[in-house]
């Protein structure tokens, strides 16, 4: 699958202003990640830590927050790291399952996506 960029809006915490970021489309990430510098800002702060695991297979801490973001018109409450200001930001599984989006690794998309639910019994 390739790689590509999307746009994903970042909302302050008290939700009046947001930022922009282009964001990398990593559904191998389970969180999205924007630079702790933005979601600062923001006036977003860690409320958590969460055990990471890095590509190369080391583990690292990564300070979280609970984010509003946007993408495509539809929002969402998401699991955001604080990420370096050396490093892309991400957008990761855990946003484009709350947006309800999904991956076109052909078209190098995101495309609208249906939720996947139990079949209900008569």
């Amino acid at each position: 699958m390739g790689t590509f960029y999307h746009e994903m809006q970042v909302f302050s915490a008290t939700g009046d202003r947001s930022e922009t970021v282009d964001a990398l489309v990593d559904t191998g990430a389970s969180y999205s990640q924007v630079p702790g510098s933005i979601l600062q800002r923001l006036g977003i702060f860690p409320t958590d830590t969460a055990e990471a695991e890095l590509a190369d297979g080391r583990v690292v801490e990564d300070p979280i927050a609970e984010v509003r973001v946007e993408i495509n018109g539809r929002a969402t409450f998401t699991w955001v790291t604080f990420g370096p200001e050396s490093v892309s930001p991400l957008l990761g599984a855990h946003a484009l399952e709350g947006v309800r989006m999904a991956v076109n690794p052909v078209g190098l998309r995101l495309l609208p996506a249906r939720i996947l639910r139990m079949r209900h019994s008569s």
